[in-house]
């Protein structure tokens, strides 16, 4: 493998681990707002009470739900930035490594489309849900 393919392969593994990154932030989004939604929603007000006093860390989600969606819009924007340059990579012209450089891309936009759609659903349910209930 040459130097170049070399850049080529560590860009693309920095793009799927940027879109990891990106979904568990925007699954924070999904903690701190469309779980306790969903289960207040559902009339499992008891069971978000149980699940907050075994795991008292949902509370701080909760309260800082800004700054959580903030944290994963930047994660997302930057995922989306590092897919959008590595489109156009070149793959490795040996068989093997152009395999694994396209299948790296594919679910690499997979997780960050999962990603959007996630912090879209937490999106709505902590901003949106509240205003129509209301």
């Amino acid at each position: 493998m040459t130097s170049h393919h070399h850049v080529e392969m560590t860009h693309l593994k920095h793009t799927k681990l940027a879109s990891v990154f990106s979904l568990l932030t925007s699954g924070g989004t999904l903690i701190c707002c469309a779980l306790p939604a969903l289960l207040v929603g559902i009339g499992a007000g008891a069971a978000m009470s149980s699940l907050v006093t075994n795991i008292p860390q949902l509370v701080w989600f909760s309260e800082h739900k800004v700054e959580v969606f903030v944290f994963a819009a930047f994660m997302l924007l930057l995922s989306g930035v590092l897919q959008w340059r590595a489109r156009s990579l070149p793959c490795p012209a040996d068989p093997a490594l152009a395999a694994a450089c396209m299948a790296t891309r594919k679910i690499s936009l997979r997780v960050y489309v999962f990603s959007v759609l996630i912090f879209l659903i937490g999106g709505f349910f902590a901003f949106v849900a509240p205003l129509i209930i209301s």
